[in-house]
């Protein structure tokens, strides 16, 4: 049965943050992605110059240029990656076998774990929309309604066969997505519970959400 964990583990090839972006070419390029990801994610976009990224990839100002033309074409490519992924496991998990409610539970717990295992990353694609520019911005919140449509399809399937109630499903739906996706804000690596710990839990207080099994 293919689930939405096996688009998370084939999307990531590695665990940690560098090892998210192994997709990118050459390494130079993906040297100056990681290190913008921890700039933005540190300062935001707006207060991080183009001098502090190259800087921290260890490379000059210059050499930002030959592989990206702008500070926001890299913030386009690093959201543009991060929603293709999220896309991949949400729309896996739709698609897949089983009961709405399992499916429910995969995507949930592999979208909360990969938050919580690229917390660092995600809050740079969940948080940095509106930096982009109006025809990037357009493309990523397409993406962005794409992955709705694929929770809300999940959550349909259970009304229509009777395992969810849920009385209100486009609000239902977004507030999954929104606790999931906060777990980008909060999570700690040092902390005391693990990425599948969070999304495990996050799956029983969704399935709870839409009183699947009442």
């Amino acid at each position: 049965m293919s689930t939405a964990q096996d688009a998370e583990g084939a999307a990531e090839g590695g665990t940690g943050e560098a090892a998210a972006w192994g997709e990118v070419a050459p390494e130079a390029a993906r040297r100056l992605l990681v290190a913008a990801v921890g700039a933005f994610a540190e300062r935001g976009y707006h207060a991080t110059t183009t001098r502090d990224i190259a800087g921290r990839a260890g490379m000059s100002p210059a050499a930002l240029y030959i592989h990206y033309k702008t500070k926001e074409e890299l913030l386009h490519r690093i959201s543009r990656i991060g929603h293709d992924r999220a896309l991949r496991i949400l729309e896996t998990a739709a698609d897949g076998d089983g009961s709405a409610a399992e499916r429910l539970a995969d995507a949930v717990v592999t979208f909360v774990r990969w938050h919580a295992a690229h917390h660092t990353t995600a809050r740079v694609v969940q948080y940095e929309l509106e930096a982009l520019g109006e025809e990037h911005r357009a493309e990523i919140v397409e993406l962005r309604r794409r992955s709705d449509a694929a929770v809300r399809r999940i959550i349909n399937d259970g009304v229509k066969a009777g395992e969810f109630d849920v009385p209100d499903v486009p609000g239902t739906t977004l507030a999954v997505l929104s606790l999931c996706i906060d777990v980008a804000r909060w999570f700690n690596a040092e902390g005391r519970r693990t990425p599948d710990e969070v999304g495990a839990l996050y799956a029983d207080l969704v399935l709870r959400m839409v009183a699947a099994g009442s």
